[in-house]
């Protein structure tokens, strides 16, 4: 099972992006799939995670500024991030779950919010 993420890029601050993440390998529907990130020097912290369900999860500092959503059908899970802000600089990972399974990691994609 292999994880695509993509969208990232270099926005000014105020601005948006969405960022994908598409599974392939499987024919299973992933659980629970979602994004962390790590900007230098810090812990990769969770930013929004989805259930199979479409039951959402989010980071206190990102409530209200992204959106999770996912597409079933494609395994694909999406992160819509609106008013972004220069402390949002990070690298992004998405995850992907299935019981049973070891988590999967997508590759990272660099987000860079500009002031």
């Amino acid at each position: 099972v292999q994880l695509q993420a993509s969208g990232g890029g270099l926005v000014q601050a105020g601005g948006s992006l969405t960022l994908s993440c598409a599974t392939s390998g499987t024919i299973f529907t992933m659980d629970d799939m979602g994004w962390y990130r790590q900007a230098p020097g810090k812990q990769r912290e969770l930013v929004a995670s989805i259930t199979s369900g479409h039951n959402t999860n989010y980071a206190d500092s990102v409530k209200g500024r992204f959106t999770i959503s996912r597409e079933n059908a494609k395994d694909t899970v999406y992160l819509q991030m609106n008013s972004l802000k220069p402390e949002d600089t990070s690298v992004y990972y998405c995850y992907a779950d299935r019981t049973g399974w070891n988590r999967r990691w997508g590759q990272g994609t660099q987000v860079t919010v500009s002031s």
